[in-house]
């Protein structure tokens, strides 16, 4: 009898956790024109910084996706950069968000020519020619950032995607724009990597806040790539996989024979 009842508690357990772990099951995005390889924030190289232009227009040019960083400065401007801060690309240590646009066009990236982009020039510059996976930069419940992007994706022509690791910016997207197709980004969450409660970085590390954005797709860490979570998304419930960062060919071929996605950097496939 006790051991009936253990089995109970951990089938209902099992459930509960596949309920909160499952991606998009209804009425899913459609996906078709976003199954490719990203090059991450653009065919970068010493000569062409990371999200900038001249790097999304060799992505361009050879035919990648491109993966970029989208962010507010101060003035509510939708900029193209990973960091919150400009201390490792522009060698400042202040905030994009506590910049202006102009402030922020004072800047070069990694001592080149090249300014920072805002997300308006980049959708013109890919005009449609290959595929975007939009990451949402954010770590915490404001979803401004949302709703002044789609007033340019809701126009833009090409094939996108947004992604996030903020489970609360891609619920927004759940409930108003619910044919964007989304993915949720994955990581393991530490103390450095990330401030605040144990708790949620536990939940954030093993997907249990899936139950709030509902992805279409996972966009995971190549460490944590292995991840039972990972394997019950995919081949369970049928979510698509992009693996980050690949940086060699060797990782590349790796995700290929895994039937996965790549999101690279520092050499072309």
């Amino acid at each position: 009898m006790v051991g009936f009842i253990i089995f109970l508690v951990l089938l209902f357990l099992s459930l509960i956790y596949l309920f909160l772990i499952s991606p998009r099951l209804r009425d899913r995005a459609d996906m078709d024109l976003l199954l490719v390889d990203y090059a991450h924030r653009g065919l970068w190289n010493g000569q062409y910084p990371e999200n900038s232009l001249p790097a999304f227009a060799r992505a361009t040019d050879l035919g990648f996706g491109i993966e970029l960083d989208i962010q507010l400065t101060a003035d509510k401007k939708i900029v193209v950069f990973h960091d919150y801060d400009l201390t490792r690309m522009c060698g400042e240590s202040k905030k994009i968000s506590e910049l202006t646009y102009s402030e922020l066009c004072e800047y070069r990236l990694g001592g080149t020519a090249f300014g920072i982009p805002t997300l308006a020039e980049v959708l013109k510059l890919v005009d449609g020619r290959v595929p975007l996976l939009i990451e949402l930069k954010g770590e915490n419940a404001n979803t401004e950032l949302c709703k002044r992007a789609v007033t340019l994706l809701d126009k833009y022509q090409g094939a996108f995607s947004v992604e996030s690791f903020n489970p609360l910016l891609l619920q927004w997207f759940k409930k108003y724009r619910p044919r964007y197709a989304r993915g949720q980004l994955v990581t393991k969450v530490t103390k450095k990597t990330r401030k605040g409660s144990a708790l949620v970085g536990f939940a954030l590390t093993n997907m249990l806040t899936n139950v709030i954005s509902r992805p279409d797709f996972i966009a995971v860490d190549g460490k944590i790539r292995k991840r039972p979570m990972i394997f019950i998304c995919e081949r369970f419930f049928g979510a698509n996989v992009f693996v980050w960062t690949v940086k060699n060919r060797r990782a590349y071929e790796l995700c290929q024979t895994e039937k996965r996605h790549s999101i690279f950097e520092r050499f072309i496939p």
